[in-house]
């Protein structure tokens, strides 16, 4: 018997109607149903009401209508205040400044007698040589001294006991004018009006008067830019000056306007004699001078004094320039040329050796190895100077020539206490108090260029609260040993004996 018979067996199920038995049964599969896919629902626009109704109701197109309009006005409104602020905020105004407002002068006196240009002294073929390195070092314009003798009109024929030189001045002229510098005369001290030591001739002035018009025209021509008088000479008068105006505007333009330079030779200008106006009127440039005539060399302390007192003068109104003028130390040459370059004013350097294309230096070849040893170390020593002189020249006289702060920025004396060393602090010895730290700054709009000057020998850190108004954070622009590049931060910032520093501030955080 089959082990399934009688049985279905799993699986399988008895059909219907049909035995149980062996011939009459059949298996079937078992079947599990399945569930029907859901339909599949067709996307429709919403119509018309719809719409209306999912935004809203019909009220609510006007509102976005409303919106859009609001929108558009509120940008409206902000552009028209931002317009407004822009126009009613106040704003540094630009100056237009003259060629001699922008220009450096130099201070040269060149060599005219044949017997010492033959022994190699600097005379004015040389100068021509060097006009286009001049003008590559930022210099606008030379200021000839020497030229005339004190007791000789400035004439076409007679330039005292230099007579002959006049080719070679018309020469320099001309080249000058190709290298696009102009020149000035220095007839300072020059009996002008043949008066000598007679006062009061007004007949002889009278009488030379047409002379020295005449000795006018005839270097205008050449192509001279101005003249140099000083305060003490004759001709420092209203009637002399509004005459010479006169001949000036026979030959200049607004572009080539001739000038008058008086240098002034005491504290403080003296008033034009016979003068009813103010000396702003005929009196183009005042040359001034940093530090007082002396006849020996002036300390740190005297140095200090000068400055501070230069820099806590109240401003005149006429435009001034700048010159050395009194003996200092070399240590402090490179700091001067500083203060000289960033006062307000056109800065007139005098001719400096360390500056020369071709400096003088002469290598003398000696039997002993030694001493040509010594002379080469002389000789990179210089050399090293001079190369250091020439880039602090030029970084000084582009940075001026570019920057509007530095040309006719305001001016803001800062007076303040700097720290004193730790060397100093630890000394038990009574030392002379060291000259402080002199400070000012040069401003235009949101620009401001801040200036230090260490005049001492010792080494001054600054105090963190000497002005809390500045920002703390700035750029060096230029250093006596141009060595200082990059940021830096007035709290950490220390100065070191006879160093000048020019940093050009901002806010912190704000460089890149």
């Amino acid at each position: 018997m089959p082990l399934n018979a009688g049985d279905t067996g799993y699986g399988s199920v008895a059909g219907p109607g049909l035995s149980s038995t062996v011939g009459g049964s059949e298996s079937a599969p078992l079947l599990i149903p399945e569930d029907e896919p859901e339909p599949i629902q067709q996307w429709q626009p919403l119509s018309k009401e719809e719409l209306k109704l999912a935004a809203g109701g019909p009220g609510w197109k006007k509102v976005r209508c409303y919106l859009v309009l609001l929108f558009w006005l509120a940008w409206l409104a902000m552009l028209a205040i931002a317009i407004a602020i822009i126009t009613m905020s106040p704003r540094p105004v630009v100056t237009p400044l003259k060629w001699w407002q922008k220009s450096l002068f130099y201070q040269v006196e060149p060599e005219l007698t044949l017997e010492k240009q033959a022994e190699g002294s600097w005379g004015i073929n040389a100068l021509c040589d060097e006009l286009p390195y001049l003008k590559s070092l930022g210099i606008g314009a030379l200021i000839l001294q020497g030229l005339f003798d004190k007791k000789a009109y400035p004439t076409n024929n007679a330039t005292g006991e230099r007579i002959g030189t006049l080719p070679q001045i018309q020469h320099l002229l001309a080249e000058s004018n190709k290298a696009g510098l102009k020149v000035l005369l220095n007839v300072c001290e020059v009996d002008l009006l043949g008066l000598g030591d007679e006062a009061g001739n007004a007949s002889k002035t009278s009488g030379v008067s047409g002379t020295v018009h005449h000795a006018l025209r005839f270097w205008l021509e050449q192509g001279v830019a101005g003249f140099e008088i000083c305060d003490t000479d004759a001709a420092y008068s209203e009637k002399t000056l509004l005459e010479w105006k006169g001949v000036f505007k026979e030959f200049g333009s607004e572009e080539e306007e001739r000038i008058v330079v008086v240098k002034q030779t005491s504290d403080v200008l003296p008033l034009l004699k016979n003068s009813s106006h103010s000396n702003v009127t005929v009196v183009d440039v005042v040359l001034k001078s940093i530090l007082p005539t002396s006849q020996h060399l002036l300390s740190s302390e005297e140095v200090a004094a000068a400055i501070e007192t230069q820099l806590q003068t109240k401003e005149d109104d006429f435009w001034p320039s700048w010159t050395v003028g009194g003996k200092a130390s070399r240590d402090l040459k490179n700091l001067l040329l500083v203060l000289m370059m960033t006062l307000p004013g056109s800065p007139a350097v005098s001719y400096d050796e360390d500056i020369h294309q071709t400096p003088s230096v002469s290598l003398k070849v000696n039997s002993s190895h030694r001493d040509t040893n010594i002379s080469l170390d002389v000789i990179t020593k210089e050399e090293k100077n001079r190369r250091l002189a020439v880039a602090l020249f030029t970084s000084l006289s582009h940075s001026r020539a570019r920057e509007e702060a530095l040309q006719f920025g305001s001016f803001t004396f800062l007076p303040f206490n700097s720290s004193s060393s730790s060397s100093s602090s630890n000394s038990t010895l009574p030392s002379p108090p060291s000259p402080p730290i002199l400070a000012f700054l040069r401003s235009w709009g949101c620009v401001h260029f801040l200036i230090l000057l260490n005049v001492g020998p010792g080494l001054r850190p600054l105090d963190p609260a000497w002005a809390p108004s500045l920002p703390k954070a700035g750029v060096f622009v230029s250093s006596t040993r141009m060595d200082r590049l990059g940021e830096t931060s007035l709290e950490a910032l220390e100065l070191r004996p006879h160093e000048a520093i020019v940093i050009k501030l901002f806010e912190a955080g704000s460089y890149s």
